[in-house]
Protein backbone atom coordinates (compact mmCIF):
# COMPACT_ATOMS: atom_id res chain seq x y z
CA UNK A 1 0.00 0.00 0.00
CA UNK A 2 1.75 3.41 -1.00
CA UNK A 3 1.88 5.78 1.84
CA UNK A 4 0.76 8.75 -0.10
CA UNK A 5 -2.64 10.54 1.60
CA UNK A 6 -5.43 12.47 1.20
CA UNK A 7 -6.39 14.41 4.03
CA UNK A 8 -10.72 15.27 4.55
CA UNK A 9 -11.82 17.27 7.18
CA UNK A 10 -15.43 17.43 7.40
CA UNK A 11 -16.45 21.10 8.48
CA UNK A 12 -20.42 21.68 9.88
CA UNK A 13 -21.40 25.36 10.65
CA UNK A 14 -24.21 24.29 13.36
CA UNK A 15 -23.46 23.74 16.92
CA UNK A 16 -25.56 23.85 19.88
CA UNK A 17 -22.57 25.03 22.06
CA UNK A 18 -20.23 26.98 19.72
CA UNK A 19 -22.30 28.24 16.30
CA UNK A 20 -20.57 28.43 13.25
CA UNK A 21 -17.39 26.91 14.93
CA UNK A 22 -15.56 26.40 11.72
CA UNK A 23 -14.93 29.72 11.35
CA UNK A 24 -14.52 31.23 14.50
CA UNK A 25 -10.95 33.61 14.33
CA UNK A 26 -8.55 32.33 16.49
CA UNK A 27 -5.36 34.06 16.12
CA UNK A 28 -6.39 36.31 13.57
CA UNK A 29 -7.49 32.97 10.98
CA UNK A 30 -10.86 30.74 11.08
CA UNK A 31 -10.09 27.75 12.72
CA UNK A 32 -11.08 25.28 9.80
CA UNK A 33 -7.67 27.08 8.33
CA UNK A 34 -5.54 26.16 11.48
CA UNK A 35 -6.74 22.42 10.97
CA UNK A 36 -5.78 22.84 7.15
CA UNK A 37 -2.17 24.31 7.94
CA UNK A 38 -2.02 21.24 10.48
CA UNK A 39 -2.73 19.22 7.31
CA UNK A 40 -0.01 20.25 5.17
CA UNK A 41 2.10 20.45 7.79
CA UNK A 42 2.07 17.07 7.81
CA UNK A 43 3.16 16.42 4.15
CA UNK A 44 -0.55 15.04 2.87
CA UNK A 45 -0.91 15.36 -0.57
CA UNK A 46 -3.97 16.95 -0.90
CA UNK A 47 -6.20 18.69 1.55
CA UNK A 48 -10.31 19.08 1.11
CA UNK A 49 -12.91 20.45 3.73
CA UNK A 50 -16.00 18.60 3.67
CA UNK A 51 -19.07 20.73 4.37
CA UNK A 52 -22.84 20.84 4.35
CA UNK A 53 -22.56 24.83 4.49
CA UNK A 54 -21.93 27.71 1.49
CA UNK A 55 -20.61 30.16 3.90
CA UNK A 56 -17.72 27.66 5.10
CA UNK A 57 -17.25 26.56 1.13
CA UNK A 58 -16.64 30.05 0.94
CA UNK A 59 -14.10 30.88 3.03
CA UNK A 60 -12.09 27.95 2.65
CA UNK A 61 -12.33 29.19 -1.03
CA UNK A 62 -11.28 32.97 -0.23
CA UNK A 63 -8.35 31.62 1.24
CA UNK A 64 -7.06 29.21 -2.01
CA UNK A 65 -8.12 25.81 -0.09
CA UNK A 66 -10.33 22.97 -1.38
CA UNK A 67 -13.47 22.45 -0.44
CA UNK A 68 -16.52 20.41 -1.55
CA UNK A 69 -20.38 20.98 -0.41
CA UNK A 70 -21.46 17.58 0.72
CA UNK A 71 -25.14 16.20 1.14
CA UNK A 72 -26.79 17.92 4.52
CA UNK A 73 -28.18 14.78 5.77
CA UNK A 74 -25.03 12.36 6.17
CA UNK A 75 -25.15 11.35 9.71
CA UNK A 76 -21.76 11.09 10.35
CA UNK A 77 -18.64 13.08 9.10
CA UNK A 78 -17.46 9.48 7.90
CA UNK A 79 -20.11 9.39 5.62
CA UNK A 80 -19.45 12.75 4.47
CA UNK A 81 -15.16 11.89 3.70
CA UNK A 82 -16.75 8.86 1.90
CA UNK A 83 -18.86 11.17 -0.59
CA UNK A 84 -15.45 13.51 -1.12
CA UNK A 85 -13.80 10.17 -2.15
CA UNK A 86 -16.41 9.05 -4.50
CA UNK A 87 -16.64 12.30 -5.75
CA UNK A 88 -13.30 12.60 -6.60
CA UNK A 89 -12.62 9.33 -8.24
CA UNK A 90 -9.88 8.09 -5.56
CA UNK A 91 -8.85 4.63 -6.07
CA UNK A 92 -10.05 2.01 -3.59
CA UNK A 93 -6.37 1.45 -2.47
CA UNK A 94 -5.72 5.59 -1.73
CA UNK A 95 -5.27 6.14 2.20
CA UNK A 96 -7.65 8.95 3.27
CA UNK A 97 -7.15 10.63 6.99
CA UNK A 98 -10.51 11.61 8.82
CA UNK A 99 -9.03 15.29 10.31
CA UNK A 100 -11.76 16.74 12.92
CA UNK A 101 -12.50 20.13 11.96
CA UNK A 102 -12.37 21.52 15.67
CA UNK A 103 -8.88 20.24 16.52
CA UNK A 104 -6.47 23.19 15.41
CA UNK A 105 -3.54 22.02 18.15
CA UNK A 106 -3.29 18.06 16.57
CA UNK A 107 0.26 17.03 16.23
CA UNK A 108 0.90 17.12 12.51
CA UNK A 109 3.14 14.05 13.35
CA UNK A 110 -0.08 11.89 14.09
CA UNK A 111 -2.04 12.84 10.73
CA UNK A 112 1.15 11.54 9.17
CA UNK A 113 1.36 8.67 11.78
CA UNK A 114 -2.18 6.94 11.37
CA UNK A 115 -1.95 6.80 7.48
CA UNK A 116 1.49 5.45 7.58
CA UNK A 117 0.72 2.54 9.98
CA UNK A 118 -2.29 2.22 7.42
CA UNK A 119 0.38 1.60 4.66
CA UNK A 120 2.77 -0.68 6.27
CA UNK A 121 0.41 -3.65 6.54
CA UNK A 122 -2.77 -5.02 4.19
CA UNK A 123 -4.94 -6.83 7.16
CA UNK A 124 -6.77 -3.46 8.09
CA UNK A 125 -8.56 -1.11 5.76
CA UNK A 126 -8.42 1.10 8.85
CA UNK A 127 -5.82 2.40 11.29
CA UNK A 128 -6.00 4.84 14.32
CA UNK A 129 -4.03 6.13 17.38
CA UNK A 130 -3.65 4.99 21.27
CA UNK A 131 -1.42 6.85 23.93
CA UNK A 132 -0.50 4.76 26.89
CA UNK A 133 -2.37 5.81 29.96
CA UNK A 134 -0.35 7.24 32.71
CA UNK A 135 -3.42 8.52 35.38
CA UNK A 136 -5.71 6.20 37.22
CA UNK A 137 -8.52 8.15 37.00
CA UNK A 138 -8.62 8.40 33.18
CA UNK A 139 -9.08 4.66 33.12
CA UNK A 140 -12.22 5.01 35.15
CA UNK A 141 -13.37 8.47 33.03
CA UNK A 142 -16.25 7.13 30.60
CA UNK A 143 -15.37 10.20 28.43
CA UNK A 144 -11.67 8.81 28.09
CA UNK A 145 -12.20 5.47 25.14
CA UNK A 146 -9.92 2.45 26.26
CA UNK A 147 -8.90 0.24 23.83
CA UNK A 148 -7.52 -3.40 24.10
CA UNK A 149 -4.89 -4.83 21.64
CA UNK A 150 -3.71 -7.85 20.39
CA UNK A 151 -0.59 -9.06 20.28
CA UNK A 152 -0.04 -7.82 16.99
CA UNK A 153 -1.20 -4.02 17.69
CA UNK A 154 -4.93 -4.60 16.02
CA UNK A 155 -7.90 -3.69 18.22
CA UNK A 156 -9.77 -6.33 20.11
CA UNK A 157 -12.03 -3.68 21.38
CA UNK A 158 -12.93 0.01 21.96
CA UNK A 159 -14.81 0.76 25.52
CA UNK A 160 -15.52 3.52 27.42
CA UNK A 161 -15.08 1.06 30.34
CA UNK A 162 -12.41 0.40 32.63
CA UNK A 163 -10.39 -2.13 30.00
CA UNK A 164 -8.42 -4.61 30.77
CA UNK A 165 -9.99 -4.96 34.30
CA UNK A 166 -7.37 -5.70 36.72
CA UNK A 167 -9.09 -7.66 39.25
CA UNK A 168 -5.88 -7.58 41.53
CA UNK A 169 -6.10 -3.53 42.07
CA UNK A 170 -9.27 -2.66 40.21
CA UNK A 171 -12.11 -0.95 41.54
CA UNK A 172 -10.26 -0.60 45.88
CA UNK A 173 -6.65 0.02 44.94
CA UNK A 174 -6.09 2.15 42.02
CA UNK A 175 -3.13 1.33 40.47
CA UNK A 176 -1.65 0.90 37.56
CA UNK A 177 1.79 0.47 37.73
CA UNK A 178 2.15 -2.77 39.51
CA UNK A 179 -0.21 -4.29 36.86
CA UNK A 180 2.32 -5.17 34.48
CA UNK A 181 -0.52 -4.59 31.63
CA UNK A 182 -1.08 -1.05 30.00
CA UNK A 183 -3.66 0.60 29.32
CA UNK A 184 -4.38 2.50 26.45
CA UNK A 185 -6.70 5.73 25.55
CA UNK A 186 -7.89 6.04 21.85
CA UNK A 187 -7.31 9.01 19.66
CA UNK A 188 -9.90 9.74 17.16
CA UNK A 189 -7.57 9.95 14.03
CA UNK A 190 -8.83 7.92 11.58
CA UNK A 191 -6.66 7.18 8.13
CA UNK A 192 -9.12 4.56 5.86
CA UNK A 193 -8.49 3.20 2.59
CA UNK A 194 -10.99 5.05 -0.02
CA UNK A 195 -12.68 1.11 -0.70
CA UNK A 196 -12.86 1.00 2.83
CA UNK A 197 -14.94 3.65 3.46
CA UNK A 198 -17.15 3.13 1.01
CA UNK A 199 -17.72 -0.90 2.42
CA UNK A 200 -17.94 0.82 5.82
CA UNK A 201 -21.30 3.24 4.65
CA UNK A 202 -22.97 0.21 3.61
CA UNK A 203 -23.20 -1.25 7.11
CA UNK A 204 -25.88 -1.06 9.38
CA UNK A 205 -25.33 0.48 12.81
CA UNK A 206 -24.61 -1.96 15.41
CA UNK A 207 -26.23 -2.70 18.68
CA UNK A 208 -22.46 -2.35 20.50
CA UNK A 209 -21.94 1.10 18.99
CA UNK A 210 -25.35 2.16 20.09
CA UNK A 211 -24.73 0.93 23.83
CA UNK A 212 -21.37 2.40 24.05
CA UNK A 213 -22.05 5.42 21.73
CA UNK A 214 -18.77 4.61 20.04
CA UNK A 215 -19.12 4.85 15.75
CA UNK A 216 -15.78 2.28 15.81
CA UNK A 217 -17.37 -0.30 17.06
CA UNK A 218 -19.33 -0.88 14.27
CA UNK A 219 -16.40 -2.17 11.86
CA UNK A 220 -15.40 -4.68 14.98
CA UNK A 221 -18.75 -5.74 14.61
CA UNK A 222 -18.88 -6.69 10.96
CA UNK A 223 -16.01 -8.31 11.39
CA UNK A 224 -12.77 -6.14 9.86
CA UNK A 225 -10.10 -5.46 11.67
CA UNK A 226 -8.94 -2.19 12.96
CA UNK A 227 -4.80 -1.40 13.06
CA UNK A 228 -3.95 0.62 16.32
CA UNK A 229 -0.67 3.09 16.26
CA UNK A 230 0.91 3.66 19.19
CA UNK A 231 2.03 7.63 20.07
CA UNK A 232 3.69 8.71 22.70
CA UNK A 233 0.98 10.82 24.21
CA UNK A 234 -2.96 11.90 24.19
CA UNK A 235 -2.88 15.61 22.21
CA UNK A 236 -4.62 18.43 23.31
CA UNK A 237 -8.11 18.63 23.65
CA UNK A 238 -9.80 20.76 20.49
CA UNK A 239 -12.81 23.06 20.56
CA UNK A 240 -15.97 22.17 21.83
CA UNK A 241 -16.79 25.58 24.21
CA UNK A 242 -15.72 29.30 25.06
CA UNK A 243 -13.20 28.01 27.61
CA UNK A 244 -11.53 25.92 24.90
CA UNK A 245 -11.80 28.50 22.51
CA UNK A 246 -10.02 30.72 25.24
CA UNK A 247 -7.20 28.28 25.79
CA UNK A 248 -6.02 27.29 22.13
CA UNK A 249 -6.19 30.77 21.60
CA UNK A 250 -3.81 31.09 23.76
CA UNK A 251 -1.96 28.29 22.70
CA UNK A 252 -1.61 29.27 19.34
CA UNK A 253 -0.60 33.19 19.92
CA UNK A 254 1.90 31.59 22.11
CA UNK A 255 3.52 29.60 19.30
CA UNK A 256 3.05 32.22 17.07
CA UNK A 257 5.26 34.40 19.40
CA UNK A 258 7.95 31.56 19.64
Amino acid sequence: MSGGFKVVIPARYGSTRLPGKPLLDIAGKPMIVHVCERALEADAEQVVVATDDQRIFDAVGDLGLQAVMTDPNHQSGTERIAEVARVMGWADEQIVVNLQGDEPLIPPAYIRDAALALASQNQAGIATLAAKILDVEEIFNPNAVKVVLDKNGYALYFSRAAIPWNRSTFPDKHDIASSGLPHFRHIGMYAYTAGFLQRYCGWAASPLESVESLEQLRILWHGERVLVKIVDKTPEAGVDTEEDLVRVTWRLQSSAQK
